[in-house]
This record gives structure tokens, C-alpha cells and sequence, in this order.
């Protein structure tokens, strides 16, 4: 037979008789994705994500399985045929069940590999955990203290009980192998980068930069670098000489300069940083405190300046006396627990909602208590003023919830006729935190840089990054944003503009809306053992001195509590062909709703785990075991939704099937898999 002439995207082509049109596209360097076509065994024509478009009868084929005709116009590329190709994605994930990452990765703002470094600590090797967490989390001494655990939050544990004692992992491999690691930076590049503000979100970016060979100048207002985690972090949270020191030296021996006493707008010009550097990334915090809005309000204390201001003084203050602190963040916690080291004999925390309400973070709250903070729920402040005795007066009223405010929190109204005075020596707002920018730099109505939020571009070659964009968050939150920042300015430097990577990711559920029998193990030795203790100081030294609370874990102790990992996330997220075309074809995994069949997973073999809800039925394994091994172990059950690939009588696959691993091999999805992750 001659060869068979046809238009594929425009252009002409040839194909070889018996050639599908998936092959001939694939020959001339055209992506069609595909799950169920594989060249060892015969066509299957399953999951139609291969489909292409005749131009002339408006067809859709499966262009795995369909043949050229001569003359026939074909589309590949076509937006009708990239749309049929996500819809058919997204039918596939709406039947799709498991987890393509752990819910601990997901919910951690800088995205670390979080279930690889705890398995890693569970092994015993921190060197290799630290080296995992280095990749997302620059400052893993310091984030191992002071990390308010979104990923302990959305542990799968939590259904049996408390959450993996994560962050501790990330605590204890620093604290071991900080000082004998040193990363491998990537050759120097003819480029050098100013950084405004030495922060968590700059430290980043100058790290990320430094990763990949450029080299920054970290210029900040104060005196030492840190930002929040020296001026705005207690000692007792974070040693600042033993702890945060030690790992702001690290980035010294990579070789990153600083510059201390420059502020932006003040003796550093922002023109002039553009003129010499190329490129720059504010970051820059957030260090304007918010106002209570009352009358009288200048006559209190602003929480960060009195965090700071003790902290520059290295922790020696005078004792404050009667403290009223008013807020219900981390910040008023910190303002509430230093006044109690300080000596304070009464200190009271004034919060306008219910404790249920407080944004504080609830082991921050039970602390506090315990050391004797006192708590005044649904209390707003009217106005502050000074007693005939020069003690401070703070006048307040009752409040009840009414309706959601836009937080989604129920707004906190007045009581009428319910107001009341206060007497306190010192009286501290912690209400919030806003930017201070300088003249000239665009802001939203808020006061914050309006960046392109995918490579935190402000315009030309500024960018800008962590609480100054996002508004007071967290230091894992302002590292994820300097990271980013960090992308943004090498794609600039490059001339390819940074996009973050588009993934899907099918969950199986938070944890809050799952029963036990929704939960896969993987591995039949996961411990039941209760959550392990942080070794705490004792209560009355806690009140005393600004000696670091919580201490680091032993390493018996974090290796058993390694055992008590599930490993939640999908053992070939690595490797599956579905997840990755789908996101490369646009599709969302939440596009379809649809019913799911109930989880059944199989972990009888030894080495093989097969799980169900994963399988796209494209029967790949089936024909694989038959027509390339010559065995017949797997085949389809039952008919229609309910189809599912199994063993004859469910007996499971034998345990030969270890050296073979063929249907493991050609699976599309990791619906068969290795169980070693």
C-alpha cells in the first residue's frame, strides 16, 4: 500500500499504512496527550482524552485508534478540540478518587514536601529531611519554633485522634545539621538584586536568588537583620542569639550581603536602587500598627513598638505594671505573655468577640492562661484617658454578636447603657498591622503594592513581597511570598516571565468530613501511638524569665513519632499521566460533580497496593498481563459505574507478581502501584 497523504494542523503530512493518527502527530513533534494508548499490546480506545477533530464532517476521533484517510483534514491544536480534551479529563476526575498530595503539603503555605522530610526523620536521616525542607522553607530554625502548623491543622491523624507532631520534625533537623550543611549554589550570574527589608520575606528572596547564582544586597532599617522574627517574635519563642543568629550566619557564609540604617524614602532612594541594581523586591513588612479608634487612643502603647522596643533592649525592661492589652491576635498574645515575664502582677486581654472569634492561635491562648493571663470576652474600647492618680483609665462597653461581617465572623454590636472603666499602669493596642510605603509606590485602597500575583511583579524591574502585599500573615506565609518574588526577578533577568506551575490535585476530603474507613494505608505499621509532648519548662520559670519555652524533641522520640504518619498522598503523584496532561490540558478536578465509588483498596501483596478509586478503567493492566506476560491474573468486573480491574474470586495477586511488576509499570494513574514510596 502507498503512503497515505493528509493535513494534520495545517500542514501536510504523511503517514505509513496501519499508522494511527496519534502516531503520525506524535512523528512530526505535535503533543497529543493520551492515557490508555500503549504500543505493547492492542488498541484499547478508553479514555477519548487523545480525541482530535476532522475539519470536514466536524467529527471527533480517538486519534489513538483512528486511521488517516488520504486528503483528510485534521485538527489537533484547535480550541474545539483543546475543550473536548479537558471535559474529557474532567469526567475522568470526576470519578477519580485519592489524594495526588498529602493534605499536610497542600495546606502549608510554602508547599513542602512536608510527608517526605517527616518520612525521611522517621528513617533517621535529618541530613536528608533538612535538606527536603530547604527547598520551601529557608528558615527552618527559626520556622521550626515559631510555625503556627497549617499542616498539623489538615493531618489526616486528626481523624484518630491529634495530628503528627510535623513542625517538630522541621525543629529537630535544623537544630542537628544546621551547622555542617551548606547548599550547592548554582554558578554566579552577571546580575546583582537589591532587597528593601531583611525579613522572613526578604531573607527568602535573597535566598532563592543566591540558589540560583544571583547575588543581592539586603538593605533594612534596623539595626541586625530579621524583621518580625528579631523585633516582632519574643525571646521566649525564638532565642535570638542561640537560635535566630546562628541561622542569618548561614546566609553570610552563602555569601548574601546586608546594609543596616537604610530606609527606604529616607537615606535610600528607590530611583537609585533601579539605576544600579537589576532589580529590586520590597519586603518591606508590615510595621504600622493599627489604631483602636477611640478617643484618647495616642495614650496607649502600639504592640509592636513595645515588642520592639523591649527586644532592642535585649530584654531588660522595666516592669509595666497593671497591663490591659487589647486585641485578640498572636501579637496581643506575645504583648501579654512578655508583660507577665516582666513582672506585671495583674495582666488583662480585652478582645471585642468570643474566644471562639480570636485569630490568635489556641495553643498561644491556652499558654497565656496558664501563666495567668486574664481574658475579657465581647469588650470594645470607647476612649482612654488619664486618672487624677497619672494611672491610665480605659473606658469600654459590652458588646453582643449580631450578623457576619465580611470575614465571615459574626460583628461584634454595642449593648447599650453597658459601659465600664478600666485602671491599668500600661495599656497596649495589638489591633493590627498595616504597610508603611513610601511615596511614589502604587497602593490599593488598603495600602498595600498592587503586584502581579504570580511573580509578585510591581512594575519594570520592582517587585515586591510577604507582609507588605499580603498584609500581617505569618513568616512560612512571607517565605512563600519572597520565593516567589525570588522566581519573578530571574524570569525578568531571563526574558521568560515567571508562571507558577499549574498541578491538579483530587483530595480525598479534609479530614473533619471523613470516617476511619476513608483513610488508606499504605503500609499495615502505622502507629497508634498518642501525639508525643513538646518537653516544656516549668510553669513558674516560664513566668520568670525569658528562657525559651518549648524545648526540641529527642531523636528516639521524633522517629517514633514518624511512625504515626498514614502517608496520605498517592504513591506515583510523581508519575501519573493523569494528573499531569490534565493540568497541562487546563482541566479542574472539581469542573464535574459526580458520584464516587466507595473506597476500596487492596494491600494484600506485600510489595503492590491496588487502589480502586484511582482507576480510570482504561484496561491498560488487563491486556498488558495478557498479551505481554501471557497471564491472565486481572480482568474487568462487573458492568457499567460499578466497573472495576480484580483478581479471579478476589484471591489477589500472587506474590510471583513481585518480579514482574508490568501492570504497575504501564499503569497510567498508580491505581497499581509499588507500596514503598
Amino acid at each position: 500500500m502507498s503512503k497515505i497523504e493528509f493535513t494534520l494542523d495545517g500542514k501536510t503530512v504523511v503517514a505509513e499504512p496501519g499508522q494511527t493518527i496519534l502516531q503520525v502527530a506524535r512523528a512530526n513533534g505535535i503533543d497529543i496527550p493520551s492515557l490508555c494508548y500503549n504500543d505493547k499490546i492492542s488498541k484499547t480506545t478508553s479514555c477519548f482524552v487523545c480525541v482530535v477533530r476532522d475539519a470536514k464532517t466536524g467529527k471527533f476521533l480517538p486519534s489513538c485508534a483512528a486511521c488517516p484517510a488520504p486528503g483528510q483534514v485534521v485538527e489537533a491544536s484547535s480550541d474545539a478540540v483543546k475543550e473536548m480534551r479537558r471535559t474529557a479529563f474532567e469526567l475522568l476526575l470526576s470519578e477519580h478518587t485519592g489524594d495526588c498530595e498529602a493534605p499536610c503539603t497542600m495546606a502549608c503555605p510554602a508547599h513542602a514536601s512536608v510527608e517526605e522530610y517527616v518520612r525521611a526523620g522517621k528513617n533517621g536521616d535529618f541530613m536528608e529531611s533538612l535538606k527536603i525542607i530547604k527547598k520551601r522553607i529557608p528558615l527552618p530554625m527559626s520556622i521550626g519554633r515559631v510555625c503556627p502548623r497549617f499542616c498539623e491543622k489538615d493531618c489526616r491523624k486528626n481523624i484518630f485522634g491529634q495530628a503528627v507532631s510535623i513542625n517538630d520534625f522541621k525543629r529537630l533537623a535544623a537544630d542537628m545539621c544546621y551547622s555542617e550543611y551548606l547548599e550547592e549554589t548554582e554558578p554566579e550570574k552577571p546580575y546583582k538584586v537589591a532587597i528593601v527589608g531583611a525579613g522572613p520575606a526578604g531573607l527568602a528572596a535573597a535566598y532563592y536568588l543566591r540558589m540560583a547564582g544571583v547575588k543581592s544586597v539586603v538593605f533594612d532599617q534596623m539595626g541586625a537583620a530579621g524583621g518580625m522574627l528579631r523585633y516582632g517574635i519574643p525571646e521566649y519563642r525564638l532565642p535570638k542569639h542561640a537560635v535566630l543568629d546562628k541561622e542569618l550566619a548561614h546566609y553570610t557564609r552563602l555569601g548574601i550581603k546586608f546594609e543596616f540604617g537604610k530606609k527606604l524614602g529616607d537615606n535610600l532612594s528607590l530611583a537609585e536602587l533601579e539605576a544600579e541594581y537589576d532589580a529590586v523586591v520590597l519586603a518591606l513588612g508590615c510595621w504600622k500598627a493599627g489604631s483602636m479608634r477611640c478617643e484618647g487612643d495616642d495614650l496607649a502603647i502600639q504592640g509592636i513598638d513595645y515588642l520592639r522596643d523591649i527586644s532592642e533592649a535585649d530584654y531588660k525592661w522595666t516592669n509595666p505594671g497593671k497591663v490591659i492589652v487589647v486585641g485578640g491576635g498572636n501579637t496581643a498574645m506575645d504583648c501579654l505573655r512578655t508583660s507577665v515575664r516582666l513582672g506585671s502582677p495583674d495582666v488583662v486581654c480585652f478582645y471585642r468577640r468570643t474566644e471562639a472569634e480570636m485569630p490568635a492561635e489556641k495553643l498561644e491562648i491556652a499558654e497565656a492562661r496558664e501563666e495567668g493571663v486574664k481574658f475579657e470576652f465581647l469588650v470594645a474600647p470607647v476612649r482612654v484617658s488619664v486618672g487624677a492618680d497619672g494611672r491610665k483609665v480605659l473606658t469600654c462597653q459590652r458588646m453582643a454578636l449580631g450578623e457576619p461581617d465580611a470575614s465571615g465572623r459574626r460583628r461584634p454590636v454595642p449593648v447599650p447603657g453597658s459601659e465600664f472603666d478600666t485602671v491599668a499602669d500600661t495599656i497596649i493596642a495589638a489591633i493590627g498591622q498595616g504597610a508603611k510605603m513610601p511615596s511614589g509606590i502604587p497602593v490599593n485602597k488598603y495600602g498595600y503594592p498592587e503586584v502581579d500575583e504570580d511573580n509578585m511583579q510591581l512594575g519594570g524591574k520592582v517587585f515586591a513581597a510577604g507582609d507588605c502585599v499580603s498584609g500581617a500573615a505569618t513568616v512560612v506565609e512571607a517565605v512563600a511570598g519572597g520565593r516567589r518574588a525570588a522566581l519573578g526577578v530571574l524570569g525578568l533577568l531571563t526574558g521568560i516571565k515567571y508562571k507558577p506551575e499549574r498541578q491538579v490535585n483530587v483530595s480525598r476530603g479534609h479530614w473533619a468530613s471523613m470516617a476511619e474507613k476513608d483513610v488508606v494505608f499504605v503500609s499495615d505499621k502505622v502507629s497508634n501511638s498518642p501525639r508525643a509532648k513538646l518537653p516544656m519548662i516549668g510553669l513558674d520559670e516560664r513566668k520568670t524569665t525569658f528562657k525559651e519555652v518549648a524545648g526540641t524533641m529527642r531523636v528516639e522520640t521524633i522517629r517514633h513519632e514518624g511512625e504515626r504518619c498514614i502517608e496520605c498522598s498517592c504513591t506515583d503523584k510523581a508519575d501519573c499521566r493523569l494528573r499531569s496532561q490534565a493540568a497541562k490540558c487546563g482541566a479542574s478536578p472539581c469542573a464535574i460533580k459526580g458520584g464516587k465509588l466507595e473506597v476500596v483498596y487492596d494491600t494484600r501483596h506485600p510489595v503492590i497496593i491496588q487502589d480502586r478509586g484511582k482507576c480510570i478503567k482504561c484496561g491498560t493492566c488487563v491486556k498488558v498481563c495478557r498479551e505481554v506476560i501471557n497471564k491472565s491474573l486481572l480482568s474487568a468486573k462487573r458492568r457499567g459505574f460499578s466497573t472495576c480491574v480484580g483478581t479471579a474470586f478476589d484471591k489477589g495477586l500472587p506474590l510471583s507478581c513481585a518480579e514482574c511488576l508490568a501492570c504497575v509499570t504501564e499503569c497510567p494513574t498508580g491505581a497499581l502501584d509499588l507500596k514503598n514510596k
